[in-house]
């Protein structure tokens, strides 16, 4: 499949990037799209809730009671579960919430985001993006020549490019990343997803098996 690629002002410029099955499957796979965002997302956990067990509780280690002739169950600290200010039985304790999943079906997810993003007309390859200077309204100009203003939108770039995270910084449902950073849960999430052509290359060395 073949991709037209605009300029700044969102007009053709008369070359054409060309996608093949290797970047851009006919049939995405959404149990793979399914399994690397539910990854994005457990890795995004701090995974730092902690609750106290009995062990843990400052409590006095007196005996309630006598332990037998009192007709109810016996106990021998106030630090359990079953009483007041006690310890939690099972509590969280700190934790990991990523797993381990396969470069191949990461791969996999990412390419199935682009051919979502690709078949509901939200993908676009622009011919360059850079500024000379740091200016939101550059930006700004920029979303509206590509009809993009209203959605929440992705750039994507070959490479690191300060000037063009700095005018995106300040606009709302804009973000600017790396074809390094490039993540399925943020293809997904977004409305509007801006490739430059140098880009697309990159991510043919990625992605493609």
């Amino acid at each position: 499949m073949k991709l037209k690629v605009l300029n700044k002002e969102g007009k053709e410029t008369g070359r054409t990037v060309e996608l093949k099955d290797s970047l851009i499957p006919a049939e995405p796979n959404d149990h793979a799209i399914y399994l690397d965002v539910k990854l994005y997302l457990a890795s995004q956990r701090q995974g730092t809730h902690k609750a106290k067990e009995r062990g843990e509780v400052r409590a006095s280690t007196r005996k309630i009671k006598r332990q037998k002739g009192t007709g109810t169950a016996r106990a021998g600290s106030i630090a359990s579960p079953i009483f007041r200010g006690g310890g939690r039985t099972f509590g969280p304790r700190p934790r990991d919430y990523a797993f381990k999943m396969n470069k191949k079906v990461k791969k996999l997810a990412r390419r199935s985001a682009l051919a979502y993003k690709l078949k509901e007309n939200q993908l676009t390859v622009i011919e360059e993006l850079s500024f000379e200077e740091p200016r939101t309204h550059q930006m700004v100009q920029l979303k509206d020549n590509l009809n993009i203003s209203d959605k929440k939108s992705l750039f994507v770039l070959p490479e690191p490019d300060h000037n063009v995270y700095l005018s995106a910084r300040n606009l709302p449902r804009t973000d600017v990343i790396t074809v390094g950073e490039l993540t399925t849960y943020q293809l997904m999430n977004a409305s509007a997803v801006v490739i430059s052509e140098k880009a697309i290359e990159a991510l043919k060395e990625n992605l493609e098996n």
